[in-house]
């Protein structure tokens, strides 16, 4: 099955580096704002997000909580360098984030991280 993944980061190196990393496996999509990610949440349901939590206008746990309404089902990661350790605990408590993963990241480990949300993806979704 060919899921659809989105992923958010302002810095643009960031995005093409994920975008490389998943693109054989998936049908990524990416967005450089909190703001452009929700345009595209209106359009696709995606299977997982995974987004920067350091971006300008809105945090990636703003975003997040956002896109929890539009899309209750879609599995959240927050990947960053900055920790706001109250943003991500509170996040992570009320079940709006998957997981999160410090920058820099490890390829095989992120990738890893992305096949386990996908089988929680699939399991949440047979529940609806």
């Amino acid at each position: 099955m060919s899921y659809k993944i989105l992923i958010v980061d302002d810095e643009a190196a960031n995005l093409r580096l994920l975008e490389r990393l998943f693109r054989h496996q998936f049908n990524v999509l990416t967005a450089s704002s909190g703001a452009e990610a929700l345009e595209i949440i209106k359009l696709h349901d995606v299977a997982l997000i995974i987004t920067d939590q350091k971006m300008p206008e809105m945090t990636g746990v703003e975003f997040l909580k956002l896109t929890s309404e539009m899309r209750p089902h879609t599995i959240r990661i927050i990947l960053t360098g900055y920790t706001d350790v109250h943003a991500l605990i509170e996040a992570i408590n009320s079940g709006i984030v998957y997981k999160y993963v410090t920058k820099p990241w490890v390829n095989e480990d992120l990738q890893q991280t992305v096949v386990k949300a996908l089988e929680h993806y699939e399991t949440v979704k047979a529940h609806y």
